[in-house]
């Protein structure tokens, strides 16, 4: 009877641990709601390469995450929802833009502030997007624009 209660005990235990590190990782991914943070809409032609949980970033350093994502049916445009932390205040000419780390990094969302002395209320939207480029249409381009037009014929 004494190894029943231990091995059930040491299943509690293994079962508590596993349920503090998936609430953990929910919380640094951005899957949980974020305290002392407002949100800002914008629409975007693409937002290929970002999901929900993605970071927002300011200068490099991450202010917030992307907290929805969905397609605007009239407009076709991909509606996206971010969280910013409190304390961030955002001029309401500032842009937000669709950035890759590198070629073969990861995509996250850029905010650069504006000049004006209005700051964006939570719940507004940033109206100067840019979307994602996607690097293979880049490269098709490039590739397409050296093969045609200019043909030699041998003498």
């Amino acid at each position: 009877m004494a190894e029943n209660t231990a091995e059930v005990l040491t299943g509690a235990a293994v079962l508590a641990a596993a349920l503090g590190f998936l609430v953990y990782a929910g919380q640094g991914s951005g899957l949980a709601p974020a305290s002392g943070s407002y949100e800002l809409k914008a629409s975007f032609r693409s937002v290929e390469g970002i999901t929900v949980g993605t970071d927002v970033r300011l200068a490099g350093v991450k202010v917030g995450t992307v907290t929805s994502l969905a397609l605007n049916p009239q407009t076709f445009f991909a509606d996206a929802t971010i969280s910013v932390k409190d304390g961030i205040l955002l001029p309401d000419d500032s842009a937000i833009l669709i950035s890759a780390e590198g070629l073969l990094g990861g995509s996250f969302v850029e905010l650069q502030p504006g000049g004006s002395f209005e700051n964006l209320a939570p719940g507004a939207e940033i109206e100067d997007t840019q979307g994602a480029v996607s690097v293979v249409n880049l490269l098709s381009k490039f590739v397409g624009s050296g093969s045609g037009g200019d043909t030699e014929t041998a003498p």
